[in-house]
């Protein structure tokens, strides 16, 4: 299996396998500021100063991620390495580009669960929730500025948000019924199909039934020696089915996050949740390092956990997040090529991203009640779904204030992340000094 897919360019004589790895660890220890940030990262790195591949094969590799589901930024890291070294390769680049921020991620969240409530980190991340606000924002207008191209993008956005805000149906639900709108209006759009040869079944099977074993292992072993209700298992069975069905980016998968760590599952509170995001915000690798930040408060908060709970609940969320990407990349990148000429899958992606955009909007709407109100309320809407508001006379002109400094920082002048997140604890730690 070490061997690369015969439609992969052979790797250039020069190219090395440890300079492969020095790099996807330097872009691991700098790939700050979400997604957008970190592909445009890995251009510089393997496009313009290595070499490595060229434009159109680095665009053909991010289209493809784009249709799958978990994070993009690492599922764009593990494919590279698998054009250029086969498996090892997407191995070693895929896990090197999370592993530095893992590793921060991990140290900030045993500090934050034994001192959040200390009154300097209470005051600091009071900031910082603002300025979560002002990120998901700033990238529901980026998003909505990708996906809004024709009239009906409007309408599968505007319909996911309703959807998912005032009739709380699944997640899965709604990207699957975007995807089949997209589906079916692709076949007015006349495009190609494609002719790349299909790759061999026999092979992908295998490929993608080892990665699955892979992937489950841990989770069974949890089942087996500790038992189905004990937070270890249960954090692995969520976050698995989490990597199944969450399309569309990270923001996308904030969506269902919240709804089910905070308010079915009871792992953490809201304000924890915003908290752990603005830790992912302000750390390099993927933003969906906060399943692990997730994980971790889930097993140090249980009955009899703590530290070495938190720790093995931590590991397992992040593994249960990232270890399907190896999978989607093994099994399923040497069909890229005719997915991407596929009309039906560009229809597909293309519904699938306006979904997210109502998906983002429904998440900015419940932090946005969250963080400029101080107290909330649970309306219960004439069929039955539940509908967060605020209490109006809690308004928090404060923290409004600096998530609307963080906004204009980000969309109006396009700020670097960490000195806006710098800035917005620096001002929550002088607004309670005051």
């Amino acid at each position: 299996m070490d061997r690369p897919s015969k439609i992969a360019p052979p790797a250039p004589a020069s190219e090395h396998f440890a300079e492969l790895a020095a790099s996807a660890a330097k872009i691991g220890c700098m790939s700050f500021g979400g997604p957008a940030a970190q592909i445009a990262l890995m251009h510089r790195t393997f496009v313009e100063e290595k070499k490595w591949i060229d434009e159109a094969r680095y665009l053909h590799a991010l289209n493809y991620c784009m249709l799958l589901p978990g994070p993009e930024a690492q599922q764009l890291a593990t494919y590279v390495g698998w054009l250029l070294h086969g498996v090892k390769g997407g191995i070693v680049a895929g896990a090197l580009f999370v592993l530095p921020g893992a590793i921060v991620v991990f140290a900030l969240s045993w500090l934050y669960a034994a001192h959040g409530e200390a009154p300097l980190v209470e005051s600091a991340f009071y900031g910082v929730r603002a300025a979560v606000l002002a990120f998901i924002i700033e990238a529901l207008n980026r998003i909505a500025r990708r996906a809004l191209k024709r009239r009906s993008d409007f309408l599968i956005a505007i319909a996911a948000f309703v959807a998912l805000t005032l009739f709380s149906l699944p997640f899965p639900l709604i990207i699957l019924a975007a995807a089949l709108v997209g589906v079916f209006h692709a076949k007015d759009v006349g495009l190609g199909a494609s002719k790349t040869p299909r790759p061999l079944f026999a092979k992908t099977l295998a490929t993608a039934v080892v990665w699955a074993g892979i992937w489950a292992t841990p989770v069974i072993a949890a089942f087996a020696v500790l038992g189905q209700d004990h937070v270890v298992t249960r954090v692995g069975v969520f976050f698995s089915k989490l990597a199944l069905v969450t399309f569309g980016g990270a923001y996308a998968l904030l969506a269902w996050l919240r709804e089910q760590a905070v308010e079915t599952e009871g792992w953490l509170s809201a304000a924890q949740m915003i908290d752990g995001l603005g830790l992912a915000e302000t750390t390099p690798g993927p933003l969906v390092l906060v399943n692990q930040f997730v994980g971790f408060m889930a097993g140090y908060q249980t009955e009899g956990g703590g530290f070495f709970v938190a720790t093995l609940a931590a590991l397992m969320a992040s593994w249960c997040t990232f270890a399907p990407s190896f999978l989607w990349i093994f099994a399923g990148a040497p069909y890229a090529e005719r997915l991407r000429a596929d009309p039906r899958a560009t229809g597909a992606l293309s519904a699938i991203t306006a979904a997210v955009l109502g998906v983002i909007a429904s998440l900015a709407f419940w932090f946005a009640v969250h963080v400029l109100f101080r107290e909330t309320a649970t309306a219960i809407l004439p069929w039955g779904a539940d509908l967060t508001i605020p209490e109006m006379t809690s308004f928090d002109p404060v923290a409004t204030l600096i998530a609307a400094a963080a906004g204009v920082a980000l969309i109006r002048y396009h700020a670097n992340a960490i000195l806006v997140v710098a800035g917005a604890l620096i001002a929550g730690i002088a607004i309670s000094a005051f």
